[in-house]
């Protein structure tokens, strides 16, 4: 389908990238495509950036019909821009929208949405140290009746800005909290979709935890309340006695592009990696006997971020003497490599523009 593209009459001052902060400075446009029953796809088009007019019965404002997505794009050395497994996105995009009855929309389409709108931005991508334009694709349902039922009008839409580093911290590792009382996601729910309702559910613990000094919640299980599952923007990852573990994708836990890209990669070095179970019990015990070497978090925004302090109740300890450990150190340096074209990317990662 033709991308019609209307030009914003009046173009935004860009911001330093020296001060850029995460999620702030939005672009000139948007992308936008509608879905009808019936119809499919149709009218995709990139138009000036600004506020959506939707129906105040709109079924995304009372029932949570939304699914989203984040990646980035990165400008290289030769001032060229490329993107991180965009299609792995695109894939996970469409296993959201079908545990959320929401349309699945063509991977040639959705890609098109993404790569017209960051040609048509890339005087936005910035190219110093660290940053890069991150591009929020989301698809939202639209019928305007009240009532729990499935959409027949959604809009799947794309935005971008220029972003630095997602914490204040950068790579100095932060502290988090194992939430003991609520709970984010259950077996059979949305864990594995990324919808807005995940996260949502994560705010009052996400508060609670940055009155106390913590920068994320580390999540556990619904049912059992004593394995963990992924941090609040992020999946996790430990070394414990030279292995590493990481918990199993069992259906409430995000199947994160940076948590299979780490994967990969550990397993390229000759790292053992186990997906599986791991109780809060066994990482403290292990951080308690010396055998906990290394903790980190894994995803789009951050890449990767060291893990320093982790607490239970009145328990806390330390992890790698507060400081970034070596194989964590070595993940953030290949991934951004990669990422910025500074190495070889060996397994098709990369997406030139």
């Amino acid at each position: 389908m033709e991308i019609k593209f209307t030009r914003a009459a009046t173009l935004k001052e860009k911001p330093d990238s020296s001060t850029l902060v995460f999620g702030k400075a939005m672009t000139d446009h948007m992308f936008i495509v509608d879905y009808d029953a019936g119809q499919g796809w149709h009218d995709p088009r990139i138009i000036p950036y600004g506020p959506l007019q939707i129906d105040p019965a709109a079924k995304v404002l009372h029932y949570g019909e939304e699914i989203f997505e984040g990646l980035k794009a990165y400008r290289i050395a030769d001032g060229s821009i490329q993107l991180f497994r965009p299609r792995d996105n695109i894939d996970r995009m469409n296993k959201s929208a079908d545990r959320l009855c929401l349309p699945r929309i063509p991977e040639e389409l959705a890609l098109a949405g993404i790569t017209e709108l960051v040609k048509t931005e890339q005087d936005w991508v910035p190219s110093e140290e660290g940053t890069s334009l991150y591009i929020r694709p989301f698809m939202i349902g639209l019928d305007a009746a009240l009532g729990v039922h499935s959409s027949h009008h959604v809009q799947y839409i794309v935005v971008v800005c220029p972003v630095g580093a997602y914490y204040p911290e950068g790579l100095d590792p932060v502290k988090i909290y194992v939430e003991e009382k609520d709970v984010r996601a259950v077996k059979g729910g949305m864990g594995m979709a990324k919808t807005g309702g995940n996260y949502a559910a994560s705010l009052r613990a996400g508060d609670l935890a940055e009155k106390a000094g913590y920068s994320q919640v580390l999540w556990l299980d619904g049912l059992h309340r004593k394995y963990i599952e992924e941090v609040g923007s992020m999946n996790v990852m430990f070394k414990v006695a030279g292995k590493i573990l990481t918990p199993d994708l069992n259906g409430s836990v995000l199947d994160g592009i940076t948590r299979r890209s780490c994967i990969q990669l550990l397993k390229d070095w000759g790292y053992e990696v186990e997906e599986r179970r791991i109780s809060a019990e066994e990482l403290f015990e292990a951080a308690e006997n010396g055998t906990l070497e290394e903790a980190w978090g894994t995803g789009t925004a951050a890449v990767v971020s060291p893990i320093g302090e982790l607490a239970m109740g009145d328990k806390k300890v330390t992890v790698s003497n507060n400081q970034i450990g070596e194989i964590t150190q070595k993940l953030y340096d290949e991934l951004t490599g990669i990422q910025w074209g500074r190495i070889a990317d060996p397994h098709g990662w990369i997406m030139k523009l």
